[in-house]
């Protein structure tokens, strides 16, 4: 079993870089890119525990902010069991996090994030 640590440093640039463009469109009240860039990050950091856990505090806040319900009680879970099972490398790769998915369910990796995944080593 392989446990994850640490996200790579070239991995955590992106992560980062995804995370101010979340909280740019957001401060901006543009919701939808928003929401987009906190979905990138939560697929790049999903391996790794602290950066899966914070998308996913993030994700919850985010719910709260805008008053959806349904996001709301779908982060709880997530928020409780994503880091675990990132330190355990069990994460459904390419989730984007959300409540709309469920949280189990691979998804296809964007071209451009699995170029980093590919590089990372």
């Amino acid at each position: 079993m392989k446990f994850n640590f640490r996200i790579p440093k070239r991995l955590k640039y992106y992560y980062l870089r995804e995370l101010v463009l979340y909280k740019a469109a957001f401060s901006q009240g543009n919701l939808v890119h928003a929401w987009h860039h906190l979905e990138r990050a939560h697929v790049i950091g999903q391996s790794y525990p602290w950066e899966h856990t914070y998308a996913h505090w993030l994700m919850l806040k985010f719910g709260l902010a805008i008053k959806d319900v349904k996001e709301i009680l779908g982060q709880i879970p997530r928020l409780l069991v994503g880091g675990v099972k990132s330190f355990v490398g069990k994460i459904p790769l390419g989730n984007t996090g959300g409540a709309n998915v469920p949280p189990l369910r691979s998804m296809p990796l964007p071209e451009d994030i699995q170029v980093l995944f590919k590089l990372k080593m």
